[in-house]
């Protein structure tokens, strides 16, 4: 495409692209996203470097000319969007990119790429963190997924509300507070489980938490406190009935006078069993496979569009594909949260060509990324938690639901559409 582009003259027409999703996966009210200061970093490092341009040109993929402009590419343009963290519905537009065709085009895959992965991971964490309330999660996934996807998932998961990781090496480069526990493998390894205990205390202190599950149950909680007193930090349960368990092992810590030994819990966790453990003794989960894989939905469905361009006399006009199933609406796209009087979110108000009016009550969603090529909208991982937890409370409550329904609020547009809404859910009848 860049190469035909370039030849054609058309290569350096204003344009604007949009990453969005046509729709939330099945079941889900809500999506979040992340990835957004990853993305930047990407963009920040995008180039084409001598070994790079020489590659295309043995290959054959592009021509001489093609390559020259890309030993020369720099992201001069602008990109607003949703910040890490933010919610995001059917229709929203995550992401506008301005800039010329040439260097738009070449973004689509890295962007995709990352916010796809760091969204899903985020959306699905956003609701194990909602239903275990002011239970803190841990991220244990790094064994399930790709190393470089692990320490990406860590991030979105943290973004989500999740209060550490075990993945040190997303602690050491995002900042995140990390956590771990011992396996079974330590407890294994030691001829009985006191010495196993009395190793890691003596290492680690009474504050760590012992794994009591590998064995008799009832005898590891006895003999955990045995060796720490009543100061022992945590208890990890990682298998059974948890919840059975977590009562049978928080009666007897209580028993013993160790009433204030947390209960932390793992054993392959979603935010449905989470939810489920919602009554019972439990201080803590720990989750892993169905963080890092999005909860059964690894990707957003996030797409990347062109939705306006400038024609042969300079004039910006909508653009849009019309094929069945996989609509879109033309147009630079503007968005707002439209709240009521008490703050509650009510819809995602998305004006086409001209941003919609606010009615006092509104926020606005889409905020400076990058100005004329220069980054201007990075945030923390700290700043990106407290904007999903303050945002997410916004939502109406029918928005933790865990069943099948549609999302928490409507997408609404405004502007000069010449369209039907092609986000709005489909008839069942």
């Amino acid at each position: 495409m860049l190469q035909a582009a370039l030849a054609d003259g058309t290569a350096h027409r204003r344009s604007v692209f949009e990453l969005f999703a046509r729709r939330l996966p099945d079941g889900r009210r809500y999506g979040v996203v992340a990835g957004v200061n990853r993305l930047l970093d990407a963009l920040e490092r995008f180039r084409f470097d001598e070994a790079t341009v020489s590659f295309l040109r043995e290959r054959g993929v592009v021509d001489q000319a093609t390559c020259d402009w890309l030993a020369d590419y720099r992201f001069s343009g602008d990109i607003s969007g949703y910040a890490d963290g933010e919610i995001f519905f059917p229709g929203s537009p995550v992401l506008v990119v301005e800039s010329s065709f040439a260097e738009a085009v070449l973004l689509e895959t890295v962007f995709l790429s990352i916010l796809n992965h760091d969204s899903a991971v985020a959306s699905a964490a956003s609701r194990m963190t909602w239903w275990a309330g002011g239970r803190p999660c841990i991220e244990m996934g790094s064994r399930r997924t790709h190393e470089e996807a692990a320490v990406a998932s860590a991030l979105a998961a943290y973004i989500a509300g999740f209060a550490t990781t075990s993945n040190l090496e997303a602690a050491r480069r995002f900042g995140i507070p990390s956590a771990g526990t011992a396996a079974h493998s330590f407890t294994l390894l030691h001829d009985t489980e006191r010495d196993a205990f009395v190793s890691q205390v003596d290492a680690l202190g009474k504050g760590t938490t012992l794994l009591i599950d590998t064995y008799d149950l009832t005898e590891a909680v006895k003999t955990a406190i045995e060796v720490t007193g009543t100061e022992l930090g945590a208890v990890r349960l990682d298998s059974g009935d948890l919840p059975s368990l977590a009562g049978q092992v928080r009666e007897q810590l209580d028993a013993l006078g160790a009433t204030k030994t947390r209960i932390i819990v793992t054993s392959d966790l979603d935010e449905f069993q989470i939810a489920a453990l919602a009554p019972a003794s439990v201080d803590g989960y720990g989750v892993g496979t169905s963080l890092v894989t999005g909860s059964g939905y690894p990707t957003c469905g996030f797409v990347y569009k062109l939705v306006a361009r400038e024609d042969a006399d300079g004039t910006m006009v909508p653009v849009a594909k019309k094929s069945p199933d996989k609509i879109s609406i033309g147009g630079r796209k503007y968005a707002l949260r439209r709240r009521n009087r008490q703050g509650v979110a009510e819809a995602e108000v998305i004006g086409v060509g001209e941003a919609p009016v606010d009615d006092g009550d509104d926020r606005v969603l889409l905020k400076p990324l990058v100005e004329a090529g220069k980054i201007v909208g990075r945030t923390t991982p700290e700043e990106s938690q407290a904007h999903h937890l303050k945002v997410r409370d916004e939502l109406p409550r029918s928005a933790s639901q865990l069943s099948r329904g549609e999302p928490a609020i409507p997408t609404d547009y405004t502007g000069d559409m010449n369209s039907r809404n092609p986000y709005a859910p489909r008839s069942t009848m």
